[in-house]
């Protein structure tokens, strides 16, 4: 339900007290394409009051991990806008105006120990949520609702409702297991005589065992993304089916796909299945079919900060082409790349050990090697003619040299075509490693 005479206001409001979830990146990321969709304002907003939990750490994860996925905020930190300030620590006095509020009302008094508590209506409360239906929820027995603890600092429940009361949030869209905070919620719009946002609780995110997918599990934290280098356009598109359907018969959509058809009717009631297989499924048919020179731009810095050292001139377009096709993150590029840029490189012993069980590979490397130095021009068929030769000469089959030749080229048994590796390395790299594999 949107009103069209009320813009849209939506936000994402993250604690900086861990790591950016992916169940938070999600609901993120439901929130901006919601925004998105109908020309309305994305808001970031920092619950930054548990001074004792709350870490620089954290907070940059929070704002490194949306700026990764490309979830732009309208309004917030670093950005500014008309209702800030955007960080709760920042906005005690618009809590205390608050609070004199339901004082003023009889709403609120102090308690024994100094805390200061809501008077509860206890009514029996029907939400009309937009995904999970009309949910109802009977009146509590439960003590009055602390708004203020002894210490002065205030609970979430009580700044959650005022700072989307001051912001003028029209929907709001977050995790199933708050459904349950949202009867009090609706309590104190109700004491401060304020009509309520729409409330849209997404399902949750679940292991592949059925459990609750935690900050401990794998896949969990956007930086792990980040680290590994999933192509971040395809981990917002996997976010985006985690628990929300285009009813389209594909699994690729680029953002603007996305924004385009995205609507709280299309998010599924069912607690969502996380799959990490599917993500990188996903991060590799983008990698897939990305243009060399893109391709390179994205390639180049995380080689630099996973310690290969090498150019853009050293990462022709005929090695990307066939880079991309092998890889679903970045990380997979590294152990590929390391012996065609560099002359020390890793080593797969027990390949090493495999080849020098079958036989002696001394005579076919020194048979390749001469056939090498007599190719006129370095390239894939003058190569692959070579190696042809040489296998003839020793009468056997020319399957028989590519395992010897790339273990001595690479040292590793997989990766890529025998020819691109020969023309990477050029000539003199090449014959020299062959000579000199012992």
């Amino acid at each position: 339900m949107v009103n069209a005479m009320s813009p849209v206001r939506v936000r994402f409001a993250p604690s900086p007290t861990g790591m950016l979830h992916v169940g938070g990146a999600r609901t993120a990321l439901f929130n901006w394409l919601f925004a998105r969709h109908h020309q309305g304002t994305f808001i970031l907003r920092v619950e930054d009051t548990d001074d004792q939990r709350n870490t620089p750490e954290a907070n940059e994860a929070i704002f490194s991990g949306l700026t990764w996925l490309g979830l732009d905020w309208d309004e917030g930190p670093n950005r500014g806008g008309p209702r800030g300030p955007y960080r709760q620590s920042e906005r005690t006095a618009i809590y205390e105006g608050y609070l004199a509020k339901l004082q003023a009302a009889d709403l609120a008094y102090t308690d024994a120990d100094g805390s200061v508590r809501f008077r509860c209506p206890n009514t029996t409360r029907a939400i009309p949520d937009l995904i999970c239906g009309e949910t109802v929820f009977a009146g509590r027995t439960e003590p009055d609702m602390t708004v203020r603890r002894a210490n002065g600092s205030f609970i979430f429940h009580f700044v959650n409702v005022v700072d989307d009361i001051e912001m003028g949030v029209t929907h709001v869209i977050r995790g199933e297991d708050h459904l349950p905070n949202t009867p009090r919620h609706l309590d104190l719009y109700e004491a401060f005589g304020v009509t309520p946002p729409h409330f849209a609780h997404i399902p949750l995110i679940l292991n592949a065992n059925g459990s609750k997918m935690s900050k401990r599990d794998e896949g969990a934290s956007v930086a792990e993304y980040q680290s590994a280098g999933y192509h971040p356009e395809a981990v917002l598109n996997y976010l985006a089916l985690l628990g929300w359907s285009p009813k389209e018969d594909r699994e690729l959509f680029c953002r603007e796909d996305l924004i385009a058809r995205f609507t709280l009717g299309g998010i599924t009631r069912g607690n969502a299945m996380f799959n990490l297989d599917k993500c990188g499924w996903l991060s590799g048919q983008y990698f897939h079919v990305m243009e060399p020179a893109p391709f390179r731009d994205m390639l180049l810095p995380y080689l630099t900060a996973a310690g290969l050292q090498t150019t853009a001139d050293a990462l022709p377009d005929s090695l990307l082409l066939e880079l991309r096709t092998k890889v679903r993150m970045l990380s997979e590029a590294v152990p590929l790349l390391a012996a065609l840029v560099q002359d020390d490189f890793p080593v797969d012993a027990a390949a090493v050990a495999k080849l020098r069980s079958q036989s002696d590979p001394k005579p076919l490397l020194d048979a390749l090697a001469t056939a090498f130095a007599g190719v006129g021009t370095w390239q894939a068929a003058d190569l692959d003619a070579a190696i042809g030769r040489a296998a003839e000469g020793l009468g056997i089959k020319k399957g028989a040299l590519m395992f010897p030749c790339r273990i001595a080229l690479t040292g590793q048994s997989g990766g890529f075509g025998l020819t691109t590796i020969l023309e990477q390395l050029g000539r003199e790299r090449a014959l020299d490693r062959l000579t000199r594999f012992s």
